[in-house]
């Protein structure tokens, strides 16, 4: 039994949109306003726009195979990507471009292939709910879903929804498996729908928060700081910190909302035209004191200071170093919710 686009469309989550090209169907994070307005941005985010990162397709089915063909094309500055299969929890295996690659060390850079791949996954007997994580970060279109003739098939959906505003680590970088981002996770532990609107390489840019979400969020988590540290000097900094949270405290007011500061880099004991590393957890708390649905989690906490939890062994968590941001992250939140 081949899925039609319209029950795809009805088991996907964290989806805005969909949209179908030559019979491949996209599902895209960004709404056509925020597209354009990183179309109109930088073309390099634009292109990000696309990557899949916290797109699922959620679903109970009695169906004991699944044979899954997508697309792929670029939506990141890394290649590599994985789609992560699950039934009832359990990882019933993975459609992958790296298994012939050297994943160890810095493995951000590898070349991996792009294009079309496809594989039938056991499911198992029984009725059991499947979850499938679309990577973070390629650009993913689904070209067929098959399960068994006759079989049930109904969406699983979430009470409630997250929407989840950050740079690269946010976004993904660098989970080899989606299903171990540490937004991934959270949701999960929250029993909500994520929503996706991190941008590799991006900064509080005010002007997303003005293009309103087409529902309203119980969680938000925004997680910007470190590439505006890099790049703007204090007084730049504070202006768009403050105009960023301002703007999501007044859009969203009866969510909760976290504001997660940077965690470890490696260069952080340089010097940038904001100053210190360290100073920057001082300024976002700065910029949101007097909003009173926006709480402050502390990201020095979150990841050790261990090059062997990053991909690039300096900046972006791998698999090992989400588990302990979420684990962390989550435990702080648990505490404020």
């Amino acid at each position: 039994m081949k899925c039609t686009t319209e029950e795809m469309k009805q088991i996907a989550t964290g989806a805005i949109r969909a949209t179908e090209e030559n019979g491949v169907v996209f599902f895209h994070r960004f709404t056509e306003e925020q597209e354009e307005l990183y179309r109109n941005r930088w073309t390099d985010f634009y292109i990000r726009s696309f990557a899949t990162a916290g797109i699922k397709l959620f679903f109970e089915t009695d169906s004991e195979k699944m044979t899954l063909k997508v697309t792929t094309s670029p939506g990141s500055s890394r290649s590599y990507f994985s789609v992560d299969v699950f039934a009832n929890g359990e990882a019933v295996g993975y459609i992958d471009n790296f298994k012939e690659k050297d994943m160890t060390g810095d493995y951000t850079q590898k070349a991996c292939p792009l294009g079309d791949f496809a594989k039938t996954f056991s499911l198992g007997e029984g009725m059991k709910k499947v979850c499938i994580h679309l990577p973070w970060s390629v650009k993913t279109g689904i070209s067929e879903l098959m399960l068994d003739d006759g079989a049930y098939v109904r969406p699983v959906k979430h009470s409630k929804k997250l929407l989840a505003f950050g740079d690269s680590i946010t976004h993904g970088y660098d989970a080899m498996r989606p299903s171990n981002r540490y937004i991934a996770r959270l949701s999960e532990a929250l029993c909500a729908e994520e929503l996706n609107k991190a941008i590799g390489g991006e900064v509080f840019y005010p002007e997303l928060v003005a293009k309103k979400e087409p529902f309203a969020p119980d969680y938000v988590t925004v997680a910007y700081g470190t590439n505006d540290w890099s790049g703007k000097d204090r007084e730049t900094f504070l202006k768009d910190c403050r105009a960023f949270y301002s703007a999501v405290s007044k859009a969203y007011p009866d969510a909760k909302i976290f504001a997660i500061t940077p965690i470890w880099r490696k260069d952080k004991d340089e010097e940038r035209p904001f100053g210190a590393f360290a100073e920057v957890e001082g300024a976002i708390r700065e910029s949101v004191s007097g909003l009173l649905n926006v709480t402050v989690i502390p990201g020095e906490s979150l990841v050790p200071e261990e090059a062997s939890l990053y991909g690039d062994l300096r900046l972006h968590p791998n698999d090992e170093g989400f588990r302990h941001y979420f684990e962390n992250l989550y435990a702080n939140i648990k505490e404020k919710i």
